[in-house]
Order: structure tokens, then sequence, then C-alpha cells
């Protein structure tokens, strides 16, 4: 191989790695969204055992609830978000292993109602038995990004 095609290939790897880094950063944004708004949860409220609410500043109501209760993995879960105060147009809920990296898990919810959504989803087993899970529901509601997180361990307290 001549020195000239050796730099070129050189500069083609360096231009390839240059040009994924340019889109990984630019679709960032489609895996981890910002929110405009967050909301807060109650205290002390549990999954496991009923469905748990939180509120924003300036009004507005997201309630997140999943069944069967007490919560399984590898088991269908039928996860239901109820809205008050603000005009929803999508509902997801993101489910994030607050210690360790469990995947992309955040299903679409579908209208079923003025301010009711629902889907199935499922969470996967951990080898390490208990762990901390976050549901952070995302609300998109005119030009605002609402988020609002629960958090529940895999194992009930």
């Amino acid at each position: 191989m001549t020195p000239n095609k050796k730099i070129l290939m050189d500069l083609a790897a360096i231009l390839g790695i240059v040009l994924i880094a340019v889109i990984g950063y630019k679709l960032s944004p489609l895996l981890m969204p910002k929110a405009d708004v967050s909301a807060v949860s109650e205290a002390g409220c549990d999954l496991h055992k009923r469905a748990c609410a939180a509120t924003m500043t300036g009004g507005g109501r997201i309630e997140l609830s999943i069944a069967p209760r007490p919560i399984p993995m590898v088991m269908p879960l039928q996860v239901e978000v109820k809205t008050s105060g603000l005009e929803a147009a999508k509902v997801e809920v993101d489910f994030a292993g607050v210690d360790m990296n469990m995947g992309y898990n955040r299903p679409e919810l579908a209208a079923v109602g003025p301010g009711l959504f629902r889907a199935e989803a499922m969470l996967p087993v951990c080898v390490t038995g208990k762990m901390a899970w976050q549901a952070t529901v995302i609300v998109e509601a005119g030009r605002q990004r609402i988020a609002a997180p629960f958090r529940f361990n895999s194992v009930p307290d």
C-alpha cells in the first residue's frame, strides 16, 4: 500500500468516527428527551400497593398505576396514566434501572378516554435480585414536555 493510500484510509476512518459521534449527539434527545416541566410525585407512595400521583406547580396532575400488584418482573404489565388539568397529546412511560442500565423500555400509551391512557409493558429481571426502578411518565401537552418520576423496587419493601 502506498503512503498516500494509507493516509487516505486513516482520514476516512477518522471521518467515519467523527460522523458517528455527531449522529449520536444529534439523536440523543430522542432517547433522553429533556423535560420542560417536572412534576413532583407524592412522598412515600408505593406503586406495588396503589396508584401514585404527581402534581405540577402551575396546576395539573399525573397519576400512574401498574397492575398486577405487587409488580412482577418478566410478566405483562397493564400501565395506566390519568391526567387532569392538562391537555395530553402523547403519553409515554420510560422504565429505567436506577443503578443499572437495563436498556430502552419506553412504551407509548394509547388514549382510551379523556385524560386516560393505557399500554402493556414488561420489566426485565435483574440478576442481582432486588433492583431500584424509575418509571418516568413523559407527557406532551401543547408545546410542553412534562416529566413525572416514580420510583419503586423490583421486590416490594
